[in-house]
This record gives C-alpha cells, structure tokens and sequence, in this order.
C-alpha cells in the first residue's frame, strides 16, 4: 500500500456521519441538508435535452483531450467572462476537459510534484479537502494559510516566510472561497503571480464558485485576468478550475475543464492519457450548450440572492451572520463550540451543518473553523427559509 495512504484524515463527511452517529432526529420534522456544496436548483432543461439527443455517442471511445468544439467553448466563456486579449488562448493549447474539477484538482499535484525537492503546497484553511489529500499522496507537505476575520477571511500572504515560498511547488486558491465566501483582488493575484515567478511555483486556482456573486456589475476576478492585465497574456505558472456544477447546477453531470500556462497543460494532458477518464460524448455536447449560455446563470444568481436576503433577516437578530462576496455558503460563529452546534442542530430539529472544524487544520496555534459551521443554502427557498427559523430556535434556546 502507499504508506502516504496512512495520512489522510477523514472526509468531513465522515466526521459529520460520527457526529450524528446516535443521535435520534425528531421525527416530526422533515429533514433539511444544507451541510453539502451540491445545488438543487433545477437544471437547465436545454442541456438536459442535448445530452439526450447525443446518445448515441456511447458506440465511441471519447479522446481525453475532447471534441475541438468543446474546447472552443471552453476558450469563447473564459474570454467573453474574464475579457482577457482574444489572440491569448489557443482552444489546441490552453484548455483541457475534465470529468469534473475535484478528480482535477487531485490529479494536478500528482502530475506537477516533484517529491525530490522537499515539496510544499500551499493551500488555504479551511479548505476544500482535496487539496489536502492531493498533496499527501503527491508526497508533498501541505502548508495552511489561516483565513481569519483580522484579514477578511482571506490568506496572508505577506505573512508567509521566504524559506516556504522557496519549498512551495504549488499553490492552491479557491476563489470566491469554501467555506468564506472571500474573493481575492486583482492586486493579491498579480502579487502572487510575481512571486510564482521569483520562486518557481504553480498557482492552481479553484475557481467553480466564480459564477455565483451579488453585484452583476462586478464579477470576482480570475487567476488569468489578473495575469493579463500585469502583461502576462502566456498565463506562464497560472492555471484555473472551472466547473458547471455550480454555475449551472449540474453536479451530476460531471463537467469542468482546466486552462492556462500551455506547456503545464501540454504535460498534464500526458498525465491524463494515463490517469484520466475521457469525458463521455454526450456529455461535452450538453457541456457546449451549458458554457454558450449566461441567461440560466444570471437567473441562478438572483435565487441565491433571495435566499441570502432572506435568511439573513431571520439569522441577523442570533447570529455574527454576513452575506459573502460570492458562493453559496454562510460561515457564522457559533455561541457554542461548532460541533456540539451542529449535533444539538440535528438531534432538535433534523437540520444538518458542517462545523468548520472538519474543514480545517490547527496551523499557528488556532484551527480557524473552530466555533463557526457551513451552511450551504443549495437547497429551495422555502427550504432554507425553514432551516434558517429552525437555527435561530436553537440560537434563542442556547
């Protein structure tokens, strides 16, 4: 076995089902999720219809590099939504299809790290696990960058000591964040592009929440963006994740590509001929209509304000509660220590959370998800109207 198997902690998940393990929800209310990043708005129908009519895909063998069409989708959405120089991506060079972004987030360490080199990577914290897992089994050490109140939920860069940027091969973001909802600023991002180049890294920016934000008129900022506008139209050491999980609410579909630096591309295409699954035929034919349509986003956008509006009015009064920057979670503090939050949540009244413990490490001395926990409004409105009440009984009752 690989002995990097032996340190690996549990999935969050698992943490929560040891959590409620025994625990008897009252059975005269309907159980409410909102624990899990997984939307269930409805998904576009037109893509629905699409994947159908291309069924009869499944006599051919898909290449792992996709269909030109779909990776000029992929090109035309990066270009209209991030307005980078139009002659800066090659649909041959700059992009990749992959069966969903979390197995690419994985694959990337994989494929980039170098493990005779004393390998760092750093990532933020709390944070999406896969980072974690990808650098342990990469043979890297993770490196936690705390994101407190003090520098508004976001990583401290300046803080970070030369010696471990010299050991740093990559760097996880993840913008608009999981669980904060922070987004990182241009000037932030082109600092640390000069820094990936004074120092030899790879910035991999997570970036499948960049779709849900409040203020149409300003959209989060992308890795590529930033590197654009500092003149850096190679995009040398920058790649992006991104997803129609989220921005189109199809998690089942399984469908994200990667993009950026072409010769870090070119190699994890090598790896993926290897390692990665060739996304299905059907599935890059819903894919093209999916990326080649903003009104299904703009519309998803506005659900999500409604329910920020809205369960914020009822949490305000209990909770230190906020609408994010971007993304679908909220990311309170809690009166009590976040896991006995959330199982007193559940065993009263059959609402599930995540206590931002399980989605962090103690680095510097603090686990900063401690006293707070995620709540994912994925669900209906009313849905969540329900399970914001219900929090703020047990607010009012603790």
């Amino acid at each position: 076995m690989n002995p990097d198997l032996n340190r690996l902690q549990p999935y969050p998940f698992e943490k929560l089902a040891q959590l409620k393990a025994g625990v008897a929800a009252p059975e005269g209310l309907d159980p409410i999720t909102l624990a899990i990043g997984e939307p269930k708005h409805r998904p576009p129908q037109f893509v629905a219809e699409e994947l159908l009519s291309h069924l009869h895909g499944l006599g051919s063998y898909p290449s792992t590099r996709g269909t030109t069409a779909l990776r000029q989708a992929c090109v035309d959405w990066l270009l209209q939504r991030f307005r980078l120089p139009a002659s800066s991506l090659d649909a041959e060079r700059h992009v990749l299809p992959v069966n969903g972004t979390r197995e690419a987030l994985f694959a990337f360490a994989q494929c980039i790290i170098d493990r005779q080199r004393r390998p760092r990577v750093l990532m933020p914290n709390p944070f999406y696990q896969i980072y974690e897992g990808a650098a342990l089994l990469a043979g890297a050490e993770p490196y936690f960058l705390n994101t407190t109140e003090d520098h508004d939920l976001l990583p401290d860069f300046e803080r970070v000591p030369d010696s471990v940027w010299q050991d740093c091969q990559l760097l996880y973001l993840c913008s608009p964040g999981n669980p904060t909802g922070a987004v990182i600023d241009q000037d932030t991002l082109q600092h640390l592009i000069t820094l990936a180049e004074r120092f030899d890294f790879i910035i991999a920016a997570d970036e499948c929440y960049s779709e849900i934000y409040f203020d149409e008129e300003r959209p989060p900022v992308g890795l590529l963006q930033a590197a654009a506008a500092l003149g850096h139209d190679d995009y040398r050491r920058c790649i992006v994740f991104h997803s129609l999980s989220k921005r189109s609410n199809l998690p089942g579909m399984r469908s994200g590509f990667v993009a950026g630096d072409a010769d870090v591309i070119r190699a994890f295409f090598s790896y993926r001929t290897y390692h990665g699954s060739a996304m299905p035929p059907y599935t890059q034919a819903a894919s093209i209509k999916a990326w080649g349509d903003e009104h299904h986003v703009i519309a998803n956008r506005q659900v999500y304000r409604d329910k920020f509006s809205a369960v914020i009015q009822i949490l305000s009064p209990v909770l230190d509660v906020q609408r994010p920057q971007g993304g679908f979670y909220l990311w309170p503090q809690t009166p009590v220590d976040d896991t006995v939050f959330a199982r007193e949540l559940y065993a009263r009244y059959h609402v599930t959370v995540l206590p931002g413990s399980f989605l962090s490490r103690e680095a510097d001395g603090i686990n900063p998800g401690h006293r707070r926990v995620r709540i994912a409004l994925v669900a209906e409105v009313d849905e969540c109207i329900d399970a914001a009440r219900r929090i703020r009984s047990l607010c009012q009752s603790l």
